[in-house]
């Protein structure tokens, strides 16, 4: 053979043992993220029966009770974003009536019905979650409660179930202070319905389980609006049907203290914002049967006593109008009005005089 030849073989060989090399070790090289199938692939969903949100929130310095909610929806699509729905009617203290002043005076759901946790989910750092099991992230989250929105950094463990099932909890509770979600006045509204002091912020532990979708699943988003929330069936824990009347007296009682009927200074014109819980008394009303209620205006001192009279009575009147005007039959409201004889705190303060100025809803029989 030539010293030629020789040298091309030489060469020809030497690149097919490169080659070779070379895709040896590609094969040993991490995939780029975007060449990997995501973890996520085809999207995931809440198992509302396998998840968990609870609160522990501590009242007179050393009582601590724990609450859940019953009703969740969610789901993470296949980029990892991550939708939560939290239905705040659901609220589960194991008491009926405190959890009847937990939607109406804390987190006011006729207004504020849901609370929505957004957070995106890294699927690069979950490529070997199957071989390891469990794996703690850190995540950033966005929370959306009483009409705030506030981001927060924490830890998840997510754990590998199996192939179609994971789970995303916390690894320690999570501090939400009242002040970050303009709910102090809801605190103080709580306190004094129940006669207990209350630290102004709770601690939150979640354990979410998500399945693969298989199809037909709808991915839910912190804009959609979720079937759960449309109707009564998101009042997971009231009972369905006629109230007894111990139940309806306490349900007035907590309505009376929203402070959520409003009207133009000096006016008996209910202004709109008024209708949310209105509706919301309607459907108390409805489940009273045989009860007559009676509703009591009620003023500050400001101004004389003869014009608080009269401007009570006219309130009173407005208030009672709306519920007829939405079915309640007249014979079952007695419309009252008290002017400032009857002041639930001092009327030289502000906050004395926005206090009484309110109305009242009791059972006369």
């Amino acid at each position: 053979m030539s010293e030629r030849r020789r040298k091309a073989q030489y060469v020809t060989e030497f690149r097919i043992v490169f080659t070779a090399v070379m895709l040896v070790a590609l094969t040993l090289l991490p995939l780029p993220a975007h060449a990997q199938d995501s973890f996520f692939k085809g999207g995931w969903t809440l198992q509302p029966d396998g998840s968990s949100l609870r609160f522990q929130s501590v009242k007179n310095l050393t009582k601590v009770e724990s609450s859940r909610f019953v009703e969740l929806e969610g789901s993470i699509d296949e980029t990892g974003a991550a939708a939560i729905h939290v239905f705040l009617d659901s609220v589960d203290t194991k008491v009926d009536l405190r959890n009847v002043r937990m939607r109406f005076l804390f987190f006011e759901t006729f207004q504020f019905p849901e609370a929505v946790i957004t957070a995106r989910i890294d699927p690069a750092q979950l490529t070997d979650l199957k071989t390891l099991k469990r794996k703690i992230i850190p995540l950033t989250y966005e929370l959306q409660l009483h009409g705030v929105k506030k981001s927060f950094d924490t830890e998840v463990a997510v754990t590998y179930l199996s192939d179609d099932l994971v789970a995303v909890s916390t690894t320690a509770p999570i501090s939400v202070a009242a002040a970050d979600f303009s709910l102090e006045e809801g605190i103080k509204k709580l306190e004094e319905a129940a006669n207990v002091v209350i630290v102004p912020s709770a601690t939150v532990s979640f354990d979410f389980v998500f399945a693969r979708k298989t199809g037909g699943e709808k991915t839910v988003t912190a804009a959609a609006q979720p079937t759960a929330a449309k109707g009564p069936a998101s009042k997971a824990l009231e009972p369905e049907g006629n109230l007894d009347p111990k139940a309806c007296k306490g349900r007035f009682e907590i309505l009376s203290r929203t402070g959520h009927i409003y009207f133009p200074s000096g006016s008996a014109r209910l202004d709109a914002r008024s209708g949310p819980l209105l509706d919301s008394l309607v459907d108390i009303i409805s489940r009273c049967p045989g009860l007559v209620i009676e509703v009591g205006g009620h003023t500050d001192s400001d101004g004389s006593a003869a014009a608080n009279l009269r401007l009570s009575e006219h309130r009173a009147s407005a208030v009672t109008q709306y519920l007829i005007s939405k079915g309640i039959p007249e014979n079952r409201i007695v419309s009252v009005g008290y002017g400032e004889t009857r002041p639930v705190a001092p009327n030289d303060t502000a906050d004395g005089k926005h206090r009484n100025r309110r109305i009242e809803f009791v059972v006369v029989e």
